[in-house]
């Protein structure tokens, strides 16, 4: 199975995750400049963490335009499994790939912390390696991951939510949710559950040493689906 990781202006987070696919999992995996306009035969893409264009219009805004997201858009809408992590998130968000938008945090402060989430939704590419109800412990750390929707979208959304902030017991708690988001969303995927959208990083998680391996599951679970599929 072969990982591409996109890189966008103020990417700072894609190292991280070519270290956990490539060293912790062990898969080849690949960078992709956000100029670049093909995907390179990858069989999944993960949309890392930090800062595309340094968000100076609107988090997202400017990195939906790249070529290389006309790429990704393509194979999304074929059924190719792509992750996008905090700012890989907006950009999801902001290219229309999952429905929604992201506001400033409550507090209208940058977080970044542990928190934790409980598992909404096994039955995903991304998920399949949880329990359901499982609590997991991730960090975040952002200053616009407030997700919010219309009434409309968020009736539908609601079957999509693969990730909710929770306390430690799994309760769903105004104390738990760190940024205000509706519905104590933190993941959502597309209808056909292989877009997954997560403001928490997985992949400050992937190892004991880091606090919790607890998103190392995570990029199990997409590499245990790609077989299931038939990627090479």
């Amino acid at each position: 199975m072969k990982f591409g990781v996109v890189v966008f202006p103020g990417s700072n987070c894609d190292q991280d995750c070519v270290y956990v696919l490539r060293e912790v999992l062990g898969q080849p995996v690949v960078t992709l400049w956000h100029e670049e306009t093909t995907l390179k035969g990858c069989d999944a893409i993960v949309l890392p963490g930090g800062f595309s264009y340094g968000d100076y219009l609107r988090t997202g805004a400017i990195a939906r335009f790249s070529p290389i997201m006309h790429a990704v858009s393509r194979f999304a809408r074929d059924g190719g499994f792509v992750i996008g992590i905090c700012n890989g998130f907006q950009i999801l968000l902001e290219a229309g790939l999952l429905p929604g938008a992201m506001l400033r945090n409550t507090g209208l402060k940058f977080i970044c912390r542990f928190v934790t989430l409980r598992v909404e939704r096994t039955d995903t590419p991304f998920t399949n390696r949880f329990q359901p109800g499982q609590v997991v412990r991730m960090p975040i750390a952002h200053n616009e991951g407030r997700y919010t929707a219309d009434a409309n979208t968020l009736r539908d959304v609601r079957e999509q939510v693969a990730f909710r902030y929770c306390d430690e017991d799994g309760r769903l708690v105004d104390s738990a949710n760190p940024n205000g988001s509706t519905d104590f969303i933190a993941g959502i995927t597309n209808r056909a559950g292989n877009v997954l959208g997560l403001m928490p990083h997985p992949e400050r998680a992937a190892e004991p040493a880091l606090g919790s391996s607890d998103g190392r599951l995570i990029f199990e679970s997409m590499l245990e689906a790609l077989v299931a599929s038939g990627a090479h």
